[in-house]
């Protein structure tokens, strides 16, 4: 049956950046029609989503995630970058097993699918990742998702450290599994320059390109880690992946916090994309990207939660707030207004992730990604513009409805077929047990 999403304001977040009150019509998974015309283009039967005093906006997409990192919750806080990873990320990953790889990409897919994340950019760590892989395809998420790839490193335990070859192996096997998958596709995704020898980063890119994959990495995040890259190898991170192949319109860098002006400007002209993460980056003491002048420089720029250890929460509503009102804090305040801002976590989302022809906005043609929000809680009451309260007043608990290629998968906040205290329950107790096997 078709599906209408009926009685909304649409923020449809295409090039006009329309805002217009109406109906969304969905068929086979496809948006058919928008606005006031949808309803008497609908066949009979169809089924009906209330989204009367909601804002209707393209499903959310989140271009840096860790699923692997989410059962670490709470287990990581009030450390700098490169200490939080040796002590306490780097031992919790090398203790998973499979049931805790499943438990937190689990607990971590029921987070972002309750709240409106609709498409997601995954790195995972070096072991397992058929797992997380299988996650993301019961929940019926859309990805971009690879193993963390490491081949080298000061204190990267043993489990972490992988053989060239073999890393390079294991991500083509995968790419090979999901080639025709309709949603998922393999990214490939060496951790940082710190951890990946040239060798894996130049033939994991060959790879990437052979296949049309993307590239997704971490880079320019924090100053001692710039350091520790300007000392080992006697230039910065931005530099040596362009020496390295690694940029171009494939590659998502995640962070890029510590940019001069002259990186932005190469990494404008080589196309390259940039996921900006505001919440990771003030818990890690990293500083706060240069959004506003990356955009002017011409750079794509997408919005991610990055990990639960460093954020704490999943939630693209808050990183849409922060992100706005730290352009503001950095630049003035008409910089990133409420419709620029949303646009990051919906087309340019897409755009970082080269999927802006299928999703990011409400625009017939495109696949049905989207999300209806309550505006009618005290917090975002009386009025005004609906943007405006999505962005700056609205919460994640506001999520009433969330669509996925045309599939309802939450109706009125509960999610489809989902036992979510069943998930809660398992990760608890993986939890527990990884960090024991961790010792931290």
């Amino acid at each position: 049956m078709d599906l209408l999403v009926r009685g909304g304001t649409i923020a449809t977040c295409d090039p006009e950046d329309r805002v217009l009150a109406g109906d969304v019509l969905v068929r086979e998974g496809t948006i058919v029609a928008v606005g006031a015309e949808a309803t008497a283009k609908a066949q009979r039967p169809h089924r009906v989503l209330d989204a009367s005093g909601c804002a209707v906006v393209p499903g959310f997409v989140q271009a840096h995630v860790h699923l692997v990192q989410v059962l670490f919750r709470g287990m990581a806080d009030d450390l700098p970058l490169l200490t939080w990873l040796r002590e306490r990320i780097w031992p919790l990953e090398a203790a998973h097993d499979e049931a805790s790889l499943r438990a937190s990409a689990e607990l971590g897919l029921l987070e972002l699918l309750r709240y409106g994340t609709t498409t997601i950019l995954d790195m995972g760590t070096t072991h397992g990742h058929e797992v997380v892989l299988d996650a993301i395809d019961r929940f019926g998420l859309r990805a971009r998702s690879g193993k963390a790839m490491m081949d080298r490193g000061d204190h990267v335990p043993p489990r972490l450290r992988e053989n060239t070859k073999d890393s390079l192996r294991e991500v083509e096997a995968h790419a090979r599994a999901y080639a025709e998958h309709p949603r998922i596709r393999v990214a490939v995704s060496p951790r940082f320059i710190l951890s990946c020898s040239e060798a894996l980063i130049r033939e994991g890119t060959a790879l990437a390109r052979e296949r049309g994959l993307l590239i997704h990495t971490h880079a320019a995040e924090h100053g001692d880690e710039r350091d520790a890259v300007r000392a080992l190898l006697g230039d910065d991170d931005i530099s040596i992946l362009a020496k390295w192949g690694a940029t171009g319109p494939s590659t998502v860098l995640a962070h890029c916090v510590q940019l001069s002006d002259d990186e932005m400007k190469k990494l404008a002209e080589a196309g390259t994309r940039v996921a900006h993460c505001p919440s990771a980056n003030l818990k890690l003491g990293s500083g706060i990207a240069r959004v506003h002048d990356l955009v002017r420089a011409g750079v794509v720029v997408g919005l991610g939660a990055d990990g639960a250890p460093c954020n704490n929460n999943l939630d693209a509503l808050t990183e849409l707030r922060h992100a706005a009102l730290l352009a503001k804090a950095r630049t003035g305040t008409a910089t990133l207004p409420a419709r620029a801002a949303l646009r990051l976590a919906t087309i340019e989302g897409a755009r970082a992730l080269g999927m802006d022809d299928q999703i990011g906005s409400i625009e017939v043609g495109k696949r049905a990604d989207l999300v209806v929000i309550d505006l009618g809680g005290s917090h975002a009451e009386p009025g005004g513009d609906a943007v405006s309260r999505v962005v700056y007043a609205c919460r994640a608990q506001d999520v009433r409805h969330v669509v996925v290629d045309g599939r309802i998968r939450v109706q009125d906040r509960v999610l489809e077929g989902i036992d979510d205290e069943a998930i809660v329950a398992h990760a608890r107790e993986q939890a527990e047990l990884t960090r024991v096997r961790a010792g931290v």
